[in-house]
C-alpha cells in the first residue's frame, strides 16, 4: 500500500484537526471539575483505549498481509510514545520518562496532526480513525498528567529529552539501512509536505535538529514559565 497524504490546509485537513483538538480539548476541560482519583482514571482509561486501538491496528494489518517489520515495529517517535502513554501510568513514576513523553509525544503527535502521513493506507477508515485517534492521545496523555496528576517539567528537561532523542536516532540510521525501513524518516524524508524538513539527506536531518531545539526550549519555556500554561493555573 502506497503512504496516503493529506494536503495541507484542505477541507479534510481542516475538519479532521478541528474534531481531534475538540477532543482533546473536551478531555481537558472535563479533569478541571474531577477529583485527583477520578482523573488518574480517565487517564488510565484513555491509555487502556490507545493500548485497544493500537492492537486492533496491528491486527488488521496482520489480518491483511500488510504487517511488515519494514514498516509496523513501534520505532516511529509517535509509536514510541505511545507505547509510553499505555504504561506510563501502570509503572512506579519516573520523571525522565514522563519528560521524554511530554516532549516527543505533544509535539511529535501535533507535527503529525499538521502533517499527516498515514502509511501503508488500504483505504479504511479504520486505518484513516487510527492514525487520528493514536496522534490525538499521545498529545493528550502527556498533558493531562502535567495538568492533573502532578507530573512536572525539570530544568533541563528539554535538553536531556534532546539527548536521548539523538541516541535514538543514532541507533535507527543503521537500523534502517539494516531492514530496508525508514522508522523516524531519519534515512529519508517523509513523502507528505512538511515545512521542517528542509534539504535532501543529511542536511535536513540538521537543519531538523536546529528546529527541535528550538521547539523543545519554546515548549519547555511556555509551560514552565507562562502562567496560563502552567498546570497549576488550568
Amino acid at each position: 500500500m502506497e503512504a496516503y497524504t493529506i494536503e495541507f490546509l484542505s477541507i479534510e485537513w481542516t475538519r479532521n484537526l478541528f474534531i481531534i483538538i475538540s477532543f482533546i480539548a473536551s478531555f481537558l476541560f472535563i479533569g478541571k471539575f474531577l477529583s485527583s482519583r477520578q482523573n488518574l482514571l480517565v487517564a488510565k482509561t484513555i491509555g487502556f483505549f490507545l493500548l485497544l486501538v493500537t492492537v486492533i491496528s496491528h491486527l488488521g494489518n496482520l489480518e491483511s498481509g500488510q504487517w511488515s517489520v519494514k514498516e509496523h515495529l513501534p520505532l516511529h517517535l509517535c509509536s514510541i510514545n505511545g507505547l509510553i502513554c499505555i504504561c506510563i501510568l501502570f509503572i512506579p513514576k519516573n520523571k525522565k520518562l514522563f519528560e521524554f513523553n511530554f516532549f516527543g509525544g505533544v509535539l511529535g503527535g501535533f507535527v503529525a496532526l499538521l502533517t499527516p502521513q498515514i502509511n501503508d493506507y488500504d483505504g479504511s477508515i479504520l486505518e484513516y480513525s487510527v492514525y487520528y485517534l493514536q496522534h490525538g492521545m499521545i498529545i493528550l496523555i502527556p498533558l493531562y498528567l502535567y495538568y492533573y496528576l502532578n507530573y512536572k517539567l525539570r530544568p533541563y528537561s528539554w535538553l536531556m529529552t534532546l539527548i536521548f532523542l539523538n541516541i535514538l536516532m543514532a541507533i535507527l540510521i543503521p537500523l534502517n539501512s539494516y531492514l530496508g525501513s525508514n522508522y523516524m524518516y531519519v534515512n529519508e524524508p517523509p513523502k507528505v509536505k512538511n515545512p521542517l524538513i528542509i534539504g535532501e539527506w543529511p542536511i535536513y536531518l540538521i537543519n531538523l535538529e536546529i528546529i527541535i531545539i528550538i521547539l523543545f526550549a519554546v515548549t519547555y519555556f511556555l509551560f514552565t514559565k507562562i502562567s496560563i500554561f502552567k498546570s497549576k493555573s488550568l
